[in-house]
């Protein structure tokens, strides 16, 4: 599936050439798909391998990053994440850099897998709590360490905005857009966020984040790694059960303030999903669909 008009195709024969050609003692090993995300494709490599390759120029920046950050920072957290083993180069097969880790195993998170929702949302705000304690090792918010989701919502503005409107279009009959508007011109109204900036994940959504034995067990696809401000760190909780949702709110010990521009970072995700792959992923947009429902239904009982 085809997400990017600038996207990088990749099959079978092309992972084999670079196995071949920059990892022989791994060449001859299974392959097989391991799942495909917005930003890369995944085949995992014998028993305990994983390769991950970006779609697109863009998000191979996002790789990279991995590459360096992820090292680093593993040491500093008390759960798993992906641990990079070689960082591979482009070829004429295959232009962008790639990667191979080891895998984790783990299920995804979904009510088969999941035995206790309240005890998920308070393990989720432990992973949240830990990443965000970790010294930023004298970084700043600048280059590839800068992402919008760790700003101020005023910034996006404008773009969200627009992709309301086509939400307005397209899932209107289905979604309260208008009540997801007025959510969000309120949480512009507050006052900016300031504070001390921390690492961010970015991208916590149940997709990256994996069980074993009914509990949250590991964090994956670190690409949205950044510094900034916290508050949408806390937007994917609306992915998630009202019993974990609440949960988390009383580990976190958020205020409402928090809340409100948690809340707008959610909508502001939910629906540039929708605008951007509308027509191209809508397995995709059906996620993002359920987490404006959700914020929708919460909000309602607020």
């Amino acid at each position: 599936m085809t997400l990017h008009q600038d996207e990088v195709p990749v099959d079978r024969v092309i992972i084999r050439s670079l196995l071949e050609e920059q990892c022989p003692q791994w060449a001859r090993l299974p392959l097989s798909p391991a799942g495909a995300g917005t930003d890369n494709i995944m085949y995992r490599l014998g028993g305990d391998l994983l390769v991950r390759l970006p779609r697109t120029a863009d998000k191979a920046r996002s790789l990279r990053k991995e590459q360096e950050w992820l090292p680093r920072l593993a040491p500093l957290l008390a759960f798993p994440v992906p641990e990079p083993l070689h960082a591979g180069t482009a070829t004429a097969a295959f232009p962008l850099p790639w990667s191979v880790y080891r895998w984790i195993e783990g299920d995804e998170v979904q009510p088969g897998t999941v035995q206790d929702w309240a005890a998920f949302g308070a393990d989720l705000a432990a992973v949240v709590q830990d990443l965000h304690a970790v010294e930023l090792m004298g970084e700043t918010r600048t280059g590839k360490l800068s992402w919008y989701r760790g700003g101020n919502l005023r910034a996006c503005d404008e773009w969200i905005s627009r992709c309301l409107a086509d939400c307005r279009t397209t899932v209107g009959a289905e979604i309260d857009v208008e009540g997801l508007e007025r959510l969000w011109r309120a949480a512009l109204a507050l006052p900016e966020r300031t504070g001390p900036e921390v690492w961010l994940h970015g991208d916590l959504r149940p997709a990256n984040l994996l069980v074993q034995g009914g509990r949250l067990h590991a964090v994956i696809d670190f690409g949205g790694l950044s510094i900034g401000l916290p508050d949408a760190e806390h937007a994917t909780v609306w992915d998630l059960p009202p019993q974990a949702r609440r949960a988390y709110w009383d580990a976190m010990d958020l205020d409402d303030v928090t809340w409100s521009r948690a809340r707008a970072w959610a909508i502001a995700v939910g629906a540039s999903g929708i605008s951007y792959y509308w027509h191209t992923y809508p397995a995709f947009v059906a996620e993002c669909q359920t987490r404006l429902q959700a914020i929708i239904t919460d909000a309602a009982t607020r």
